[in-house]
């Protein structure tokens, strides 16, 4: 990879997405905001026929939408795009509709302060208009799904669709505008202008997926409107080989993994840790099968433009150029700028000075470091910013437990790479660096509603006596005499039964 062709302007570079104006996008939001107050929270029969609508959209154009994000991406396999921006979200909308009624159904906790005079009730009620902020690695994906979450709870969504990916943001937008009014839900396109835009809308909730430091801006401008934000980021994701662990078989695993949509992935591993005596083995595994899926039909998925081409590949000179060795999957093999494809590799040796240390890779580039015990894993991976997912290989004893209670990532998959994601009604989400709140299933449904409370009651005593003088007693209740068996109880389970 030492001679890396310069990156040339492709012949389709010129298609761009159309750019909302403040103007429209000021009235697109008035417009859902109307129709929300005018209509209230909407009945689960009309909730379930929104999200039966999405699916249709979906599933009816996925052959279209397949074509659509090949061309964006340069190369992009027609079974890649159904798996991960289609079927894959369909089954967690399904469990979503199917448990919608159960979900949306009163809780009536403090039961047994009902025959006192005192009932509770809380209920999941709408938000209101939901904006969805969607990146390029799983256009259609990753704003359909919070999508349908958000239209599950009862919100009408506005949806900002990538500009990396115009052709895909302007066929879902066609398809939208099929299926949905525009009061209900609406794709917005454009670059940084419409997006900086998007973000400043009084919306009710704000949901982001996409890198760090944009995130950073987007909860920046939507903070200015105390408009709460779910950020769904990414991170330098490590991977874990334990001692004991088949070695073949996390190398292969691993280097998948890395490999998923080119690399693109928010989930794909960044780093793996491995015990210093099976090093050789698990580089020669992990190439193997890089070269394996470099020589496939379909080949790689190409990476997404040229300024992220040019981006990876300086990444991988900067490492080399200052003391790291580059394993190459595939012996001779370049760069290409024209199909936009980046032959994997793996490295080693890499230092703090580095910008692959602390830079997202997002491309085909998997780092190695070695280990001789878990503490300096632990330490590594601790003294960094959380990562969005970890991975682990081999067995699950005292190391595993050490790992877990020392370190904070989003999620976790054992024995494999970004299984976590894919079971339908887990939730999913980042913390720290990587994230705020979380999604799928039942956690989608929380984050788009508002948990609220309703207290009835035929008490003999009020709140509002209880905070007006006289203050020493209140309907034969006394607040020094309340205050004083708190203490006690305090006391008793802090020092012990007859200590103070």
């Amino acid at each position: 990879m030492s001679d890396v062709p310069q990156t040339q302007a492709r012949p389709d570079a010129g298609v761009q997405a159309r750019e909302w104006s403040p103007d429209e996008l000021g009235a697109a939001f008035e417009r859902q905001r109307r129709a929300f107050l005018a209509e209230g929270p909407p009945s689960l029969a009309v909730r379930r026929d929104r999200l039966d609508r999405l699916i249709l959209l979906l599933t009816e154009n996925a052959q279209e939408f397949g074509e659509a994000m090949d061309a964006d991406f340069g190369h992009r396999p027609a079974s890649v795009s159904t798996l991960t921006d289609i079927t894959g979200i369909l089954l967690d909308i399904e469990i979503i509709r199917r448990r919608l009624g159960a979900w949306s159904r009163p809780k009536r906790p403090l039961a047994a302060l009902r025959p006192f005079g005192l009932a509770a009730k809380v209920e999941r009620v709408p938000l209101g208009v939901v904006g969805v902020i969607g990146p390029w690695n799983f256009p259609l994906g990753l704003v359909a799904q919070p999508a349908a979450a958000a239209l599950a709870g009862g919100n009408r969504v506005m949806v900002k669709f990538s500009e990396i990916t115009p052709r895909t943001g302007a066929l879902f937008a066609a398809k939208v505008a099929e299926f949905f009014g525009p009061d209900e839900m609406i794709v917005v396109t454009g670059g940084s202008e419409a997006g900086a835009t998007f973000s400043a809308l009084a919306f009710d909730h704000l949901f982001f997926t996409g890198s760090p430091k944009v995130g950073a801006l987007v909860a920046q401008a939507a903070g200015k409107n105390l408009v709460p934000v779910t950020l769904e980021l990414g991170g330098k994701n490590p991977v874990v080989v334990a001692e004991g662990a088949d070695v073949a078989v996390a190398a292969e695993k691993t280097m998948a993994g890395r490999l998923m949509n080119g690399g693109q992935v928010c989930l794909c591993p960044e780093v793996v840790y491995v015990p210093e005596p099976v090093q050789e083995q698990f580089l020669t595994r992990a190439l193997w099968r890089a070269r394996e899926i470099w020589e496939s039909e379909d080949g790689p998925v190409s990476i997404v433009n040229d300024a992220n081409f040019a981006r990876v590949c300086a990444l991988v000179e900067d490492a080399r150029a200052k003391g790291a060795e580059v394993h190459e999957a595939v012996p001779g093999a370049v760069p290409d700028a024209a199909s936009r494809r980046i032959p994997p590799v793996v490295v080693t040796g890499v230092t703090a000075d580095m910008d692959i240390d602390s830079e997202e890779i997002f491309g085909p580039v998997l780092m190695m470091r070695t280990y001789r015990s878990m503490r300096e894993v632990v330490e590594d991976v601790a003294g960094r910013p959380s990562p969005l997912a970890a991975y682990w290989f081999g067995p699950r004893g005292e190391d595993f437990a050490e790992f877990t209670a020392r370190t904070r990532f989003g999620g976790m998959t054992v024995d494999d790479i970004a299984l976590h994601v894919a079971v339908p009604g887990l939730p999913f989400g980042g913390v720290g660096q990587s994230g705020s709140g979380a999604y799928h299933g039942r956690a989608g449904f929380d984050t788009f509603t508002h948990a609220r409370s309703t207290v009835r009651t035929r008490l003999g005593i009020s709140m509002g006596e209880a905070l007006n003088p006289p203050f020493t007693q209140t309907r034969g209740i006394s607040p020094d005499r309340m205050l004083a068996k708190l203490a006690q109880a305090a006391r008793r389970r802090v020092f012990g039964r007859g200590k103070s």
